[in-house]
């Protein structure tokens, strides 16, 4: 774990035993990171980076805190008074590696032959805005990630030169992976909407305050996008049950 702390004038004789403001920045290769959680293990209580990677916490010398984000490895530090008295924490995050198992997926029992499967497969026509033929159905609404990307690769003013230089400095990969942390934040989000979180508090047996790490928790296991994916509820919900025991394990929670 790499942690740079600026240079700051001391902010007077303080107790380690009052609550003082902890401002920092999270990155990877000098690029802020949004969203990433930030658990006071010790106060109990969290919060998340803006959309430039930085954050600000009530804290207090000895306090530990845990960093979490989607595709980026845990990390956890215990505070000292001279973090409290500089002017801001830099947190370095390592990209989490995750490798994949081939799988082969067939799911409602498909034989993977197209002609009998077609026959036999009954799919319903979804309802949808093209469907009810309602106005804009086929618009997509980009994300900002999405638009900086596609600024990066076409030169958005109509500058030619503009994807070039972004290639060569390397934006525009930075952005690629910007986007596809974005759309993992995003699923993981809609997974953990699809149950209340006394649920996770009652059943998993997950302090509601660790509800955002255990996400990221799972996340991290191969197969939490597929199930994602599949929207299969009573599946998804035996997986989380399942991770609940590796995570409190961990964390020594039981």
């Amino acid at each position: 774990m790499v942690l740079f702390i600026n240079p700051l004038l001391s902010r007077g004789q303080e107790t380690s035993l009052r609550n003082r403001e902890l401002k920092g920045l999270v990155v990877e290769a000098g690029e802020g990171i949004p969203n990433v959680h930030i658990l006071n293990l010790s106060a109990e209580r969290a919060t998340i980076t803006n959309a430039e990677g930085f954050f600000s916490m009530d804290t207090r010398v000895g306090d530990t805190l845990l960093i979490s984000a989607i595709r980026y490895e845990r990390k956890t530090f215990v505070i000292t008074d001279q973090m409290l008295e500089s002017s801001g924490l830099e947190i370095e995050m390592v990209p989490f590696v995750n490798q994949l198992q081939e799988v082969v997926v067939r799911p409602y029992n498909l034989s993977g032959r197209l002609d009998e499967d077609l026959v036999n497969l009954r799919v319903e026509e979804p309802v949808t805005a093209a469907s009810l033929n309602l106005p804009n159905a086929y618009a997509k609404k980009r994300t900002q990630a999405e638009r900086q990307l596609i600024e990066a690769k076409s030169g958005g003013s109509g500058i030619p030169l503009n994807p070039i230089i972004n290639a060569i400095t390397g934006r525009t990969k930075m952005l690629k992976k910007r986007l596809a942390r974005d759309q993992a934040y995003l699923q993981t989000q809609e997974v953990r909407a699809r149950y209340p979180d006394s649920l996770f508090v009652s059943d998993i047996k997950i302090p509601e305050i660790r509800i955002p790490d255990f996400m990221y928790f799972c996340e991290m296991d191969p197969e939490f996008s597929g199930l994602a994916e599949s929207e299969d509820l009573l599946k998804m919900w035996d997986f989380l049950k399942a991770k609940g025991l590796e995570y409190r394990k961990a964390n020594e929670l039981d």
